[in-house]
């Protein structure tokens, strides 16, 4: 469900964007608002797991969650949607946690290993339903029933966990609730600098402000982290060359695929006119061929390592999205947007394995649990960071429903899939990764 409702609100867009009188940049804050707070908020959430219990966090979490969903589909103007939007990335924050704590604290050796990849393909499976769930919804009842169909499932939930779910024994645990607040607040502020630049320009002070504003915010949590007793996120933890290695490719590969389905929502049915149910359906092999590359990159870092696979997916990556660099609003979606955008994810999803296994797999086993919530971390606030850059690039495909706008989001994309190619070969350790059994993100 929290995976969902990264993907499916994608499709809905121009819907909401015609009943709510949305702009680029509110449209732009429903998807960023949901994990900003989903990422910025996480690893607080993991603490309170430990600190109330996993089970009565994750069931606070439901309510917040479900309740949340409810406000998003009833909204009527844009304080309301995105109020919403922030109460389920809040919730989110809480129930992700707490439910891989409950999953690697029930299961133990082999059985663990099970459980955890029966997580990874229910996250997969998450990512493949929403664009087509998102699509069939907005066609047929409406863009609220994306919102909507979280309260029975959440409400049935509540019901049926505290009988599945034994409660544990919450542990001694601090709370470093200024760390948490002050990478939020450094996010969302460095994010809305990103999406007022594509109206007020670069060097105007309503983009300058909130970007300084970033910049001070970080380096406050930098401070709180470093003379912290309990740090929300050990900062030396990216004196590990594997983590930081991780944490950059998890954020760079989240943001090129969320920075996909952001555009291409938008471009197949504001300039093409796709409904919303075909555009879900275009989207569909692209959230296999993700999977795909997933298998094929954890076969992969096996048997050459971690650098050539992680170069090769960007590489990959880098190569499917140039010919979106030249969208037209008449050339053939099948034959154009589609190979390019499966392309892309081929080489995306062989980087999310990549980034997940070299942060893991080649850290101490104590460490593990740490790296694990810091490639999360990265995981959700790179979504956010990708779309607030590419939205900003296509403001003129926006606002004036031009093609070219989006040819050049793609292009920074391209760039940026390139690039990051060149910097895995100097980032990304040599070797292949040895498990350290510890906990996994999807």
């Amino acid at each position: 469900m929290l995976i969902l409702d990264v993907t499916v609100v994608n499709v809905a867009l121009p819907d909401m964007a015609a009943d709510l009188d949305l702009g680029r940049e509110a449209l732009t804050w429903v998807v960023t608002a949901y994990t900003l707070c989903f990422g910025g908020l996480l690893l607080l959430g993991g603490r309170l797991a430990d600190a109330l219990g996993a089970r009565r966090t994750l069931l606070a979490g439901l309510v917040l969650f479900t309740a949340a969903s409810l406000v998003t589909g009833l909204s009527e103007n844009a304080p309301m949607v995105l109020g919403g939007r922030i109460g389920q990335g809040v919730g989110a924050a809480l129930l992700s946690p707490a439910a891989l704590s409950i999953v690697t604290t029930t299961f133990h050796g082999a059985e663990r290993n099970k459980a955890l990849g029966v997580w990874a393909a229910i996250g997969g499976i998450g990512s493949a339903a929403g664009v087509l769930l998102g699509g069939a919804l907005t066609d047929g009842p409406g863009w609220e029933w994306v919102f909507y169909i979280n309260v029975p499932v959440g409400l049935l939930l509540l019901v049926a966990l505290p009988a599945c779910v034994p409660a544990r024994a919450p542990q001694p645990s601090r709370l470093d609730v200024p760390g948490a607040l002050l990478v939020t607040a450094g996010t969302a502020a460095l994010i809305y600098g990103l999406v007022e630049a594509g109206d007020a320009g670069w060097v105007d002070a309503s983009t300058l402000l909130p970007l300084a504003g970033a910049a001070v915010a970080y380096a406050a949590f930098a401070a709180v982290e470093r003379d912290s007793g309990a740090p929300l996120m050990d900062l030396r933890m990216f004196t590990r060359r594997p983590v930081l290695a991780g944490a950059f490719l998890m954020l760079i590969a989240t943001a090129l695929l969320i920075a996909f389905f952001f555009l291409g929502s938008v471009y197949l049915q504001h300039i093409r006119g796709f409904s919303p149910l075909r555009t879900g359906l275009v989207f569909l092999p692209v959230a296999v061929a993700t999977g795909i590359g997933a298998h094929l990159g954890s076969r992969l870092v096996g048997r050459i390592g971690s650098r050539p696979t992680a170069v090769a997916g960007m590489a990959v990556a880098a190569a499917g999205t140039v010919p979106l660099t030249r969208l037209s609003e008449t050339g053939s979606v099948y034959a154009g947007l589609l190979p390019g955008f499966v392309i892309a994810s081929l080489g995306i999803g062989a980087v999310f394995v990549t980034a997940t296994t070299t942060a893991l797999a080649m850290v101490e086993h104590r460490e593990a649990g740490l790296a694990s919530g810091v490639v999360n971390t990265f995981h959700e606030v790179g979504g956010s960071i990708g779309v607030a850059v590419v939205s900003t690039v296509a403001a003129s495909g926006f606002e004036g429903g031009s093609v070219v706008g989006f040819g050049d989001a793609f292009t920074v994309c391209a760039v940026a899939a390139a690039v990051s190619a060149v910097l895995a070969l100097g980032l990304v350790p040599r070797g292949k990764p040895q498990s350290t059994g510890g906990p996994h993100v999807h």
